[in-house]
């Protein structure tokens, strides 16, 4: 392929990821409850997803690629909520660390099932195993963007 052609079809690609992104973040808008943001859901399921026990505020904004104000008032907006607790850092007198509760599991559970039905029936159009062929690319594609934005 040449190159001119590569760039184009890098280019449409990130393009349409983008586009799924926004239509993504819709529909999950659109199922979550009211109380419960698409951010707030984010840091939910970062929680879980990576298994960790706890992080900094900081090191979630840099995660999200937002502005540590920002994530300040999700993770505020979260611990109303009682989704997760904001601690003190033992490690640094200065630091606070945002953990997870039992709440805030539940919260994301419940969020994803209400999810499900959307996933079965886009299930019921694009077949799993094209799910599963196009999850080492993209795995690719967001650690190489991941690794550049460091």
């Amino acid at each position: 392929m040449k190159q001119d052609q590569a760039l184009r079809a890098a280019f449409q690609t990130l393009s349409e990821i983008a586009i799924i992104g926004q239509l993504a973040d819709n529909a999950l808008r659109q199922v979550l409850p009211e109380e419960l943001s698409v951010a707030g859901f984010g840091v939910l399921n970062r929680f879980a997803r990576l298994g960790v026990d706890g992080e900094s505020p900081t090191k979630l904004a840099r995660a999200f690629q937002v502005t540590k104000g920002a994530m300040t008032y999700t993770l505020q907006q979260l611990e109303a909520l009682g989704y997760v607790k904001i601690e003190a850092d033992p490690g640094d007198a200065r630091g606070k660390i945002v953990r997870l509760t039992r709440a805030g599991v539940r919260a994301r559970e419940a969020a994803i099932a209400q999810v499900y039905p959307g996933m079965k029936r886009m299930l019921a159009v694009v077949p799993a195993h094209e799910f599963a062929a196009a999850l080492p690319f993209l795995t690719k594609l967001r650690q190489v963007l991941d690794a550049a934005r460091d």
